[in-house]
């Protein structure tokens, strides 16, 4: 009896705690609901799925899924609808539009070339270092150090001329 107890104090206070996550943390968990289940034994469980004889839990702060309207599945492949402005939006006329279109475009483009002369000299020095790991140094800790830390600056230059390549895409 003492360990059936244990056992139902321990669920109600782990359903307790993940109840208490989903209302702390509402954004992360906004999208799904939390139902509340009573077995026959008389334990309680909160969980994230559906079982028969749950009841849905009102969470304040939580926000039930977005409905999909019916024609949202044969638009997924293509672009978005563009969004109307209002009336009194202002307007930016066609040219000035343009010209601020090529001075973003030349500035990322500037960005891309030093970022690029950035990873041809990290891409050089890491193979530099590589070159210099010899017998007794292959196991440097202050070495592996170093070379990570140049993986890592290398892997942060390609991700950014990713961004900017995508970003220059996106340009009209």
């Amino acid at each position: 009896m003492f360990i059936d107890l244990m056992r139902m104090t321990t669920r109600l206070v782990t359903g307790m705690f993940a109840a208490c996550a989903a209302l702390l943390c509402g954004g992360a968990y906004a999208q799904s609901a939390i139902y509340k289940c009573v077995d026959a034994a008389g334990r309680v469980e909160f969980t994230d799925v559906k079982k028969s004889g749950c009841k849905s839990l009102d969470l304040p702060g939580s926000y039930p899924a977005p409905v999909r309207r019916a024609g949202a599945a044969s638009r997924q492949g293509s672009a978005p609808a563009p969004i109307a402005s209002p009336a009194d939006f202002p307007r930016v006329e066609a040219t000035a539009q343009k010209a601020r279109d090529d001075d973003r475009r030349g500035i990322l483009n500037e960005e891309l070339r030093a970022e690029e002369t950035k990873l041809a000299s990290l891409k050089a020095a890491y193979n530099g270092s590589e070159a210099e790991r010899q017998g007794a140094d292959k196991n440097n800790p202050k070495l592996h150090e170093k070379t990570t830390s140049m993986k890592d600056d290398i892997t942060r230059a390609e991700r950014n001329l990713e961004a900017l390549r995508r970003e220059l895409s996106n340009i009209r």
